[in-house]
């Protein structure tokens, strides 16, 4: 295969599939999207590299799907930085890996203060990774040389990558713990579904009434649409400023939408009629969204002192222990324990407060077994204590 040619044939396909296989070691591998531009989150680059058999860059619209390689890569160790960004589009188009090395991931559980992939390169193997292409249009064709250059770079340096993290993770005494949050990220489901997405919408917290909400719910169902139909990036036909402009200023007429100074984008003339229909649905709907979003959504920890004091302290201690042990074990303290999981059980602790007790709430909740033992025995300790303290403070004041 010539130098950065991208494959686009199926007999090329078929080529580099018997060519990797043949290779040794992990597979290294990569994903360019389109993100910003489009409005799917597929792949329109994938790029392979292995020992042994050198690095190969598909064009996914071209080639379809990708049974065969997987056949002959699923079961070996794919390597893979910020896995859960590529973990989706891979899979739409049939590369699902068995066994994954996460090297941001690792990156993060060895405490490294900056984890993209240019910063540990460069830290961790003495290489200065250009990363002037990572936002760029991946849906363009032909793809031009320097973006394919920089794609190549991203998986031919992963397997060493990988090599001097794992020395690291076993250093530290990592390993183990790496293993698992890998595990996890392959099973995480990373598309959950949202009861009311457009709740997304930025700026959506300072739509005031019921009404206004409702038109900004039914601009952001139909810009949603229009962006599916066309494949372009929703932000790209009208900013989100513009939908939450119009809701509030609920303009009278079409002239008068129009005229808003903020409702602007490539769109917002054009298809003045949809956005117009947008806004008399959402006058005239029957269907009035709630003021707050459905789902059990526990209030921000600001609030937590007046409408659940016990709970406020219970976080209170809870975190500051947490955080300590993070800093003694240098693992950062959302991926230690993720602040939602302690707000929740401190919310809603065991009716008996032991290890055991919160380690099982904590499982609950999605924890991994090493975050569990690592930080049930300080938790509980830290609840009782909040409680103990309410106890004396409340003795003291009678």
């Amino acid at each position: 295969m010539a130098e950065h040619t991208v494959i686009t044939t199926r007999d090329d396909y078929l080529a580099a599939v018997d060519a990797i296989a043949a290779g040794n070691g992990p597979i290294a591998v990569d994903a360019e999207r389109a993100s910003g531009f489009r409005y799917s989150q597929r792949a329109y680059l994938i790029q392979v590299f292995r020992r042994g058999a050198g690095t190969f860059l598909f064009d996914p619209p071209a080639v379809g799907r990708f049974d065969e390689l997987n056949a002959a890569i699923a079961d070996e160790e794919w390597v893979l930085h910020a896995a859960t960004q590529d973990l989706t589009c891979l899979r739409e188009v049939g590369l699902d890996p068995h066994t994954i090395f996460d090297t941001e991931l690792a990156a993060r559980l060895l405490g490294m203060p900056r984890v993209g992939l240019g910063t540990v390169v460069e830290e961790l193997l003495g290489i200065h990774l250009a990363k002037e292409h990572s936002a760029a249009d991946w849906s363009t064709r032909p793809l031009p040389e320097p973006w394919l250059v920089y794609a190549a770079l991203d998986v031919e340096l992963l397997p060493d990558l990988r090599d001097a993290i794992a020395a690291l993770l076993d250093e530290a005494g990592k390993t183990e713990i790496a293993q698992e949050e890998f595990a996890d990220e392959l099973a995480r489901d990373l598309k959950p579904v949202r009861a009311e997405p457009w709740r997304r919408l930025s700026g959506i917290h300072s739509v005031r009434g019921i009404r206004n909400l409702a038109v900004a719910r039914e601009l952001w169902l139909s810009r949603d649409e229009l962006a599916r139909e066309i494949d372009t990036a929703p932000g790209r036909l009208v900013p989100d400023a513009s939908l939450t402009a119009a809701a509030k200023a609920m303009p009278e007429t079409k002239r008068a939408l129009a005229g808003l100074r903020e409702f602007n984008g490539r769109a917002s003339r054009t298809e003045i009629d949809r956005w117009w229909a947008a806004i008399e649905a959402g006058r005239t709907t029957t269907d009035l969204p709630v003021m707050r979003g459905n789902g059990d959504t526990l209030p921000p920890p600001r609030a937590w002192a007046d409408r659940n004091p016990a709970a406020d302290a219970r976080l209170k201690a809870a975190r500051a222990a947490v955080t300590a042990l993070s800093e003694e074990r240098a693992i950062p303290v959302e991926n230690l324990l993720t602040p939602e999981t302690l707000r929740r059980v401190a919310w809603a602790p065991p009716a008996e407060i032991t290890a055991e007790s919160v380690g099982s709430a904590l499982a609950d909740w999605g924890a991994r077994p090493w975050q569990i033992e690592a930080t049930s025995q300080i938790i509980a300790q830290a609840f009782v204590e909040a409680h103990q303290n309410a106890a004396d403070t409340a003795e003291s004041d009678s």
